[in-house]
This record gives C-alpha cells, sequence and structure tokens, in this order.
C-alpha cells in the first residue's frame, strides 16, 4: 500500500493548498467569514481517505503504466490528484448535511458542524436562536463545500489532454451526485414511510437506499471516475463497475453494524446511534422479517426515539442479534465480498492495481470505524 499512503499524502497537501486559496478569498471579503474556512479545515482533515483511495487504483487501474507516478516527478497525477481531492471534500458537503437532517451532535469524535455553529452563537453573546444560526450555517458550509468539491475536480480535469476523458470523468462525477442526493432522500422517505409500506418489501427498499446513498458513491463512483481520467474504455468502466458496486454494498451494511454496535471511542458516534435516529436499514428489515409480532412491534416502538437509554440500547442490540439479523448481515457482507473480488480475476485492468483492489476490499468490509 505504498502508492496509497503516498496518496493520501498528496490528497492533504492539495486540500491545503486549496483551503488555503480559499480562505484568502473569504478573508478579502470579511473576517467574519473565517469560521466557514476553519471549520472546513476540521472535516478536511480526518477520514480514511478511501473515496480517494478507490479514485487512484481506478487510474492505476486502467493505466497500468510499469512505472511509479510517484519516482517520476509525478507529472501526470495532478487530474487523479486533484479528482481524488474532489471527492473527499464533496464527502465533506455530505456529511455536514447529513448530520443537520440526522440532528446528530457528533461526527468523528468532535462536534458536527452546526454545533460548532451553535456553540460559535453562544460565545460570541448573538441575538436570536442558537441551534437556528447553527443549522442555516451549517447548511451554507455544506453548500460551500459542494460548490469546491465542483472547483478542484474541474481543475484537476482541465489539466487533462484527453478531453474526451475529460468529459467521462466529469459525467460519472455528475451521475454520483445525483444519485447520492436521491440515495438520501430515499433514507429520509423510509424513516417515515416505512409504517406505509408492505413488510415485504421493506429489506428491498434497504436495498436500495444502500446503493443510491452509500454504495455507488463511497466505491463505485471514486473507481469510475479514476478509472475515466486515465481514458477507461466502456469494457473497464463495467470492470469498475461490477467490482465497485457489491463492494460498495458490503462497506455500507459494516456501517450499519458499526451504527448499532461500534465502539464509540472507536467511531467517534455514541453506541447505538443509528437506532435513537430510527435508521430503517438492512439490519432492521431482516430482523423484522424474523422477529414474533410482539418483538417486532416493541422495535417498530423504541427505533427512532432519540431518547433510548443505554439499557434499552442495549437490549434492542440482544434482539437484533438473537432473531440472527446480525449473521445474515454478515453472511451478505461476504457474499458481496466475494463477489466483488471474484470480477477481479479475469478483469481487463493492471495487475497490480488488482492486487491493491483486493487489498482495499478487505479493508473496507472488516474495519471497526
Amino acid at each position: 500500500m505504498a502508492h496509497g499512503s503516498r496518496l493520501v499524502d498528496l490528497v492533504h497537501a492539495r486540500l491545503e493548498e486549496f483551503l488555503a486559496e480559499r480562505t484568502s478569498i473569504l478573508r478579502s471579503i470579511s473576517p467574519d467569514l473565517d469560521p466557514l474556512t476553519s471549520f472546513s479545515g476540521r472535516f478536511l482533515s480526518g477520514g480514511k481517505r478511501f473515496r480517494a483511495l478507490f479514485c487512484y487504483w481506478g487510474w492505476e487501474a486502467v493505466g497500468a503504466r510499469g512505472f511509479d507516478p510517484f519516482e517520476t516527478g509525478g507529472r501526470d497525477l495532478f487530474p487523479v490528484v486533484s479528482a481524488a481531492s474532489a471527492l473527499e471534500v464533496f464527502h465533506a458537503a455530505a456529511l455536514v448535511h447529513d448530520d443537520i437532517i440526522d440532528n446528530s451532535d457528533t461526527r468523528r469524535g468532535a462536534p458536527a458542524a452546526h454545533r460548532l455553529f451553535e456553540a460559535l452563537h453562544a460565545d460570541s453573546g448573538w441575538a436570536g436562536s442558537g441551534s437556528d444560526f447553527g443549522r442555516a450555517s451549517a447548511i451554507l458550509l455544506g453548500d460551500l463545500l459542494l460548490g469546491w468539491s465542483d472547483e478542484l475536480l474541474d481543475e484537476g480535469l482541465g489539466a487533462l489532454s484527453d478531453q474526451q476523458a475529460a468529459r467521462t470523468a466529469r459525467a460519472e462525477f455528475i451521475r454520483m451526485r445525483t444519485e447520492v442526493t436521491a440515495g438520501q432522500y430515499l433514507d429520509i422517505l423510509e424513516e417515515r414511510a416505512w409504517l406505509t409500506q408492505p413488510g415485504s418489501e421493506q429489506r428491498t427498499r434497504a436495498e436500495r437506499v444502500i446503493v443510491y446513498k452509500a454504495a455507488k458513491y463511497s466505491v463505485e463512483a471514486p473507481l469510475t471516475i479514476g478509472g475515466a481520467i486515465a481514458g477507461a474504455s466502456v469494457v473497464q468502466l463495467s470492470a469498475l463497475r461490477d467490482f465497485g458496486l457489491p463492494l460498495g454494498i458490503a462497506y455500507q451494511l459494516r456501517d450499519d453494524l458499526l451504527g448499532v454496535y461500534g465502539d464509540p471511542d472507536v467511531t467517534g458516534k455514541p453506541s447505538g446511534d443509528d437506532l435513537r435516529e430510527g435508521k430503517r436499514t438492512m439490519l432492521v428489515a431482516i430482523a423484522r422479517e424474523r422477529l414474533a409480532p410482539g418483538q417486532r412491534r416493541l422495535l417498530d416502538e423504541l427505533l427512532g426515539d432519540p431518547d433510548l437509554g443505554a439499557d434499552q440500547v442495549r437490549m434492542l442490540q440482544r434482539t437484533l442479534s438473537e432473531c440472527g439479523a446480525v449473521d445474515e448481515v454478515e453472511r451478505i457482507i461476504a457474499d458481496n465480498v466475494a463477489r466483488a473480488t471474484a470480477v477481479l480475476a479475469d478483469a481487463p485492468l493492471g495487475r497490480e492495481a488488482r492486487s491493491e483492489l483486493g487489498s482495499l476490499a478487505r479493508s473496507v468490509s472488516r474495519r471497526t470505524s
């Protein structure tokens, strides 16, 4: 994973450079805008950079250059590093908006953006509602980050000599943006409309949310954007999709398990946070299929209660586990990882990249945060 660590360093440097440039622009307008850039820096400084890594290895898988781009002056790395950085900024925007939607207090063990602005309001002694100011300001921060992700992508694509590759990469990015927004809406919808939907459809509907809210934008789209920048053929893009989608599903299913059972010291989120938020995940859909009517009613009554106590969370955790839902989700994760890695066996992609993608598949499906 030497290339991966060097890519992460380049993305970090690119983000710092870009943020410094945008800080200068905002500062020229007013120093009152400093919180926008300082809070942006917080959300862009952490994370596992999985999307950036998938973008790079999609690029490398298609290019199969036969030389180390990091050791040859990085002459053709700028477009893919910029695209990888754009994906990280897009992800930060999505997290800011997601925390507002979910009314989450924390992100990666620190206050969510709307809580940071709320605290700024309180500390400054300003008029009006602190929560209203925090929410409105965080929405604008998310919007600003979305715009910045476009700027980063365009700067990278503008450096490509192959304009068809640039157009294809841009189309992949636009498609990703539409799909994740649609998936986010479907997620919100399921939390509220599940009661009116046939029980037999809830697993299918939960999977649809996984595919469009997370799987495509977390794994598939970064791979195809990177591949497109390298001039991927239709067959190569298809192989990247065939690998990326099942792995993205496994990635999100692991996230769903962590949202219920994760160690808060590792995840940066309170234990059982998804239970308090009422997430209608695949885990919940499977449990509802397996539970007796009385247990199912109790699950439905408690799920989504923001005031769930520790004992109630532990009881729900036991219920989900003892009915076999957790074991089934683990089997689905393993099946999807197997589907993804099987694609790599004879995909028309570079050998080293296929090996690294196999390693990434294991990392994202077994992670603890």
